[in-house]
């Protein structure tokens, strides 16, 4: 794994509406343009952004979200919504962008206790994913079965895992895990 840093984004401010699964957008343009950089997904003709994307891009002042209410949401309520639907929202977040400021492209895990799948610069839309991320808290338990099966859908996908651990700071350190064979 690389490290690359992230080319600064000069764009518009994508409007966005808080919804349960996430941040839907509407608008054409904006959608082609996120979905050629690696953001959100695409469903029953629906264009809608995950919660950690949303808040990546609302901390980089290029989204904008609005509630059904057509109130503004900002980072601090789009987190407790996030928060609400999952208890890993802030290490699963912090993660992202720490994976995003890389210069990595970041899509949604497969499940199986893997949270992400990441991209090398200019690889989205032309390779496979090379690394799948699991994150923990430190000082959480992570159940050696929960470390086994990300291990296995590594080795059956032939990806790397790597373990993103978020320290007391909000610091991410990674690292690299792989089956040990002894003769």
């Amino acid at each position: 794994m690389s490290e690359n840093t992230e080319t600064p984004i000069r764009e518009e401010k994508v409007n966005g509406v808080l919804k349960k699964k996430g941040v839907e957008i509407k608008d054409r343009n904006s959608i082609d343009s996120l979905s050629q950089r690696g953001f959100g997904t695409s469903e029953d003709d629906i264009f809608r952004l995950a919660f950690y994307e949303g808040l990546y891009l609302l901390d980089k002042q290029l989204l904008s979200v609005r509630d059904e209410n057509d109130k503004e949401v900002d980072f601090q309520h789009l987190l407790s919504c996030y928060e609400a639907i999952d208890e890993n929202a802030w290490v699963n977040y912090l993660v992202y962008r720490d994976l995003r400021s890389r210069g990595y492209v970041v899509r949604e895990g497969f499940g199986g206790g893997i949270d992400f799948r990441i991209y090398e610069r200019g690889a989205y839309g032309k390779d496979t994913a090379q690394y799948l991320i699991l994150s923990v808290q430190e000082g959480k338990p992570l159940p050696i079965h929960d470390l086994v099966n990300a291990m296995q859908q590594c080795q059956s996908n032939k990806k790397e895992l790597v373990l993103a651990v978020m320290n007391r700071r909000g610091e991410v350190v990674h690292y690299s895990v792989s089956p040990v064979t002894f003769t």
